[in-house]
Order: structure tokens, then sequence, then C-alpha cells
């Protein structure tokens, strides 16, 4: 991915200083590049709603899978919500106060908008006016789930997916497990193909970048290192400020103890850009070093691998806000709200391996009209942004785990 973000880079500002007006340049970018990075857009536009559904699905699902943790199940999923929250009001925040994306030239901005790709806009294209006010809460719930995953309704589908699951957690027959199977099958295959596509990624960088380039010069890496620099920033708050917090009042323990405890998880997850790669590193690591409860690590540590990604949600809702400023796309409060509102249900259906979360970014971005070939100025610097986030996502796994457990300990005094 590296390589193929420098290298439309370096042809794109060569471009841009060379010959940007030049007729072949026109030439290259409708018929090759566009349709490349229009063909990336469309396979990963494919594999969302699937992907989120069955994510969803299975994770809540699996929260009533046995019967004395269901109220464990409950409490993490109001912790997940809580917390993921908070991960993505801070974002927000950030971003709007330190505006990243701000100062682009409107008109640059204006005709990268209109010369955004046809194919993309139309797999977005919703139809009629984005509803407001009571409207947009009753939108929320779908009346044809059929006609959510056409119209690209995602937080329709994710209201779906989420009622599913809680039918399939209260229902227990030979029936109803043949079906949450058949959810897993799905979202194990969905997984495989997204990671099938991320393998094109690089290609689809350089054509990404050699347009974004072409058009925007030097003005392009500014703007780059402001996002990955509050990126950054957003995780470190949340992991330095927002977690050792929670650790010492929820859970009443030393927060230094516990970070050099849970280090050898927090490495892995960096290294693998995987929560799902470093479960079982995860699970050891509270076990032996955390010392939390067998049963209560496995099911929240478990769970938390799709379901608990404070690190993604802080990434979703920095990527979109950035990619609107930089488009000069305005977001109403409203629609913050909007994005902050699918961030936090876009974490839970998001899957544990590298990249995971660009599927939901693409969709978001055309929720809220940013044109989705934007996402190319964010995915040359994705791996190690992934890395990053990754890391904070298994870490707030693990503190999960601890609060949790420290919650069951208060119910259950006897308890070792």
């Amino acid at each position: 991915m590296l390589a193929g973000f420098l290298v439309g880079l370096v042809l794109g500002l060569a471009i841009h200083l060379t010959a940007p007006d030049a007729a072949w340049v026109d030439a290259v970018t409708t018929y090759v590049t566009a349709p490349v990075g229009e063909i990336f857009l469309r396979l990963l536009f494919m594999l969302v709603i699937p992907l989120l559904v069955s994510a969803l699905i299975v994770g809540v699902a699996e929260m009533g899978e046995l019967r004395s943790l269901r109220r464990v199940g409950v409490r993490t999923l109001i912790y997940t919500l809580v917390v993921s929250g908070i991960a993505v009001a801070l974002s927000i925040v950030l971003v709007n106060l330190l505006q990243p994306g701000a100062g682009v030239d409107p008109v640059q901005a204006r005709a990268m908008l209109a010369d955004a790709g046809q194919g993309a806009k139309a797999i977005l294209a919703r139809e009629g006016d984005a509803p407001t006010g009571v409207a947009a809460v009753l939108a929320i719930v779908p009346d044809n789930v059929i006609a959510a995953m056409a119209g690209n309704d995602i937080l329709a589908v994710m209201v779906f997916a989420l009622f599913f699951g809680i039918g399939l957690l209260l229902v227990r027959t030979e029936q109803s497990r043949v079906l949450l199977s058949a959810m897993e099958g799905l979202f194990e295959v969905s997984m495989r193909l997204i990671g099938l596509v991320i393998r094109l990624a690089p290609i689809a960088i350089a054509c990404f970048m050699f347009n974004l380039a072409a058009q925007f010069g030097w003005e392009l890496l500014v703007r780059l290192s402001a996002y990955a620099g509050v990126v950054l920033l957003a995780l470190l708050i949340q992991m330095f400020a927002v977690y050792p917090l929670l650790i010492a009042m929820l859970a009443r323990r030393s927060p230094l103890r516990f970070f050099a405890a849970a280090q050898e998880a927090t490495l892995m997850a960096f290294a693998t850009a995987s929560s799902n790669a470093t479960l079982p590193t995860a699970i050891r690591v509270a076990e032996d070093r955390l010392h939390l409860p067998r049963r209560i690590a496995r099911f929240v540590l478990t769970i938390g691998a799709t379901a608990n990604q404070n690190g993604t949600a802080i990434f979703e809702g920095i990527t979109v806000l950035f990619l609107a400023q930089f488009f000069g796309v305005d977001l109403t409060l409203s629609q913050q709200l909007m994005v902050m509102l699918v961030c936090i249900l876009g974490g839970v259906g998001t899957a544990g391996v590298p990249a995971g979360s660009l599927p939901v970014v693409a969709m978001i971005l055309g929720m809220v009209n940013v044109p989705p070939e934007g996402i190319g100025l964010v995915l040359g610097i994705d791996r190690f942004l992934d890395m990053c986030r990754t890391a904070l996502n298994v870490t707030g796994d693990l503190v999960a785990a601890t609060v949790i457990s420290a919650g069951e300990e208060d119910r259950s005094p006897s308890a070792t």
C-alpha cells in the first residue's frame, strides 16, 4: 500500500508541476486510473452489506450463547456502546477544533466533486432528500429491509441486524442454531472476500493518489499530515486518559500495573493489525497476567474482537469528517451526530482484520455526500494507522474484560 501511495503521489505531483492541463492527463484519468479505482470501490460496496449484517447478527446472538453469561453479555453491550460513544465524541470534537481538512481551495474542491466517479455516485445514490427531524428518527427503523439494503441505508440495515440477532438470542431451537451457523458462514466468507479485495488496494491507491495529487499538488501532503496527527492524538487520549480512568474508577485497579500486564497483547495487536489474530494472546494475558475469571475473560474478549473497537470508531469518525472538510462538504450537527451513531454501530460490525474498517468508511462517505474516491487519501498511511488503532482496540477489550470482571466480583463476594 505504501508503494502504491508513493508511486501515485510522485507521478501526480510531477504532472501537477509540469503539465497539469495536458489533454493526455484527462485521458489517463478518465479511461485508466478512474475506472480502476471505481472497480475497487464497487468490490467494497458489493461486500459491505453482507459483512455488516452477518457480523452484527452473530455478535449479538453469541452474547446469549451461555445462559449463565446473559447478564455479562448485556453489561458488555452497554459498556461497549457507552465507551465507543466517548471515543467517537472525542474524535468529532478534535476534528471540529483542529480542522485538519479545512482551507483547501474551494474551486479545486468543487472540481474534484464534479469529477467524482459516476459509478460510485450511482452506487451510493439515495432516492429523495435525506429525512430530518422526526422523519429521520423513524427512518432508522426500516419498513422494508431489502429496500434499505438496496438504498445503502446503512443505519437502518444495522438496526435490522441488531433486532435479528436479539431474535436468535431469544429463540433456542435446532432451526435457529442452523440459521446462526449460516450467518457465521456468511460472515467468514465476507471477511475472506474483503481480504482478497484489500489485496487490490495498492493498485487502487496509486490510481487515487495520481488523480488527487495531479489536482491538489503539495497541499495534499500538508492536509494528510494534519489528518494523521489528529487520528494519533485521539488514539493517545483514549489510551492514556480515558482507559486509565475506567481502570481506576470502575475496576479499582492500578492503571500502571494494568498496562504493564497488557503490553504483550498490545504489541501483538500493533504488529498484526488484526484483533482476531491477537485474540489468543489477549485471552492468555487476561487469564495469566491480569488474573481475570476465565469464563468472563473469554466471553468479553471474544465479543470484543468484533464489537468493542474504540480505535476503529475513532478512525472512522475522524476520516469521514476530515474528508468532508477537505471536499468542502458542510455537515450539520444532526449529520455529525448521525455519523457518530453509525461509527459506534460500525465498530460493532467491523471485521477484526487489517483494513477491516475501510468498507464502513466508504459507505459512510456516501451517506453524507462526500466522494468515496477521497478514501484514497488515507489508504496510503492506513496500514500504520491500522496498527495503532488495533493496539487501542485490543487494549480496550482487556479494559472491558477487567471492568466487567470487577462488576461480577461485586455481585459474588465469594468468587476467587
